[in-house]
C-alpha cells in the first residue's frame, strides 16, 4: 500500500504544481481570465488520456495470455526507467519551470490564443497520470478483492495528501519549501525505482530467465523481516530484502552504479554548457 500512496501523492503534487502555476497567473492577470476554460479543458483532456492509457494497458495485458508475465515484467522495468527520467527532468527544469510557464502564458495572452494552454495542461496531467498508471500497473494487475480495495483507499489518501502538500508549499516556504520537497522526494523516488528494478529482476529469476546464483546470500530477518508489516513497507519503498539472492544484489548494485553514472554525465554536461 505504501508504494501506491507515495506514487499517487508525488505524481499528483507535480500535476498540481503545473496547473497551480497556470491558474495563479490567470487569477492575477486580467488578460488571463479568458484562458481559464482552456486550462480546465486541458485538465479534463489530460485525465481522459491517462484513463485511456490505463484501459489500453490492462486490455493488452489480458490479451497476451501466456506472455502476461513477460508483459508485466517489462512494465516494471519501464516504470523504473520512468522514475529515473522524472528525477532527471525535474532537476533540469525544476528551478525555471515557473518562469518558463509564466513567460509562455504572457505570449498566449498577448496573441489571445489559448489553445497552447489546453495542450500544456493536458500534457502535464497526462504525463503524471500515465506515469502513475505505468508505476502501478504491475501491482494492480495482480491485486484482487480486498487487496484491490486497500490499494484504492491508499490512492485516495495519496491524492488528499497531495492537495494538503500543495497547500503547504503554496505558503511560500513558511512550512515546507519546494526545494526541500523535491530533494527529499527525489531520494525516495530513486529508492522506489531501485525497488521496482529489483522486483523486475526477481520476476525474471522466478521465470528461470536469470539464474539466482546463490540463494539466499544471507538472512537478516532477525534484524528486519521483509515479510513483517513494517519490513514489507521498507522492502516496497527501498528494495530491502532479508533473504537476497546474489543476482538480486548484483542487480541492485548495477542500478545505483547506473544512477551515479547518469548524474555524473548530467553534471559534466551542465558544466560544459555553463
Amino acid at each position: 500500500m505504501g508504494q501506491v500512496l507515495f506514487i499517487v501523492w508525488r505524481e499528483s503534487v507535480e500535476a498540481l504544481l503545473v496547473v497551480g502555476i497556470l491558474n495563479a497567473w490567470m487569477n492575477h492577470n486580467p488578460a488571463g481570465r479568458a484562458g481559464k476554460p482552456y486550462l480546465w479543458g486541458g485538465v479534463a483532456l489530460g485525465l481522459a488520456m491517462a484513463v485511456a492509457l490505463a484501459v489500453a494497458l490492462f486490455t493488452a495485458g489480458s490479451l497476451m495470455a501466456g506472455a502476461q508475465d513477460y508483459f508485466q515484467t517489462g512494465m516494471v522495468f519501464i516504470a523504473a526507467a520512468l522514475i529515473v527520467q522524472m528525477v532527471l527532468w525535474m532537476r533540469e527544469h525544476g528551478r525555471t519551470l515557473k518562469k518558463e510557464l509564466e513567460s509562455g502564458l504572457s505570449e498566449k495572452a498577448a496573441s489571445n490564443n489559448w489553445w497552447g494552454v489546453t495542450v500544456l495542461a493536458a500534457l502535464a496531467i497526462a504525463r503524471e497520470g500515465s506515469e502513475a498508471v505505468v508505476f502501478l500497473y504491475g501491482m494492480l494487475a495482480e491485486a484482487q478483492g480486498m487487496e484491490l480495495a486497500k490499494m484504492g483507499a491508499a490512492g485516495l489518501i495519496g491524492l488528499l495528501l497531495a492537495f494538503l502538500t500543495f497547500y503547504l508549499l503554496q505558503l511560500g516556504g513558511k512550512v515546507l519549501s519546494w526545494r526541500l520537497f523535491f530533494r527529499v522526494t527525489e531520494i525516495m523516488l530513486l529508492l522506489l525505482g531501485a525497488s521496482l528494478f529489483l522486483s523486475g529482476v526477481e520476476k525474471l529469476i522466478s521465470m528461470d530467465v536469470l539464474p539466482a546464483l546463490v540463494d539466499p546470500l544471507w538472512d537478516s530477518s532477525a534484524l528486519l523481516d521483509d515479510m513483517s508489516p513494517f519490513g514489507g513497507v521498507v522492502a516496497a519503498l527501498t528494495g530491502y530484502r532479508s533473504h537476497p539472492a546474489l543476482t538480486s544484489l548484483l542487480a541492485y548494485a548495477l542500478f545505483w552504479a547506473a544512477i551515479w553514472s547518469l548524474f555524473q554525465w548530467r553534471n559534466r554536461r551542465q558544466a560544459v554548457a555553463a
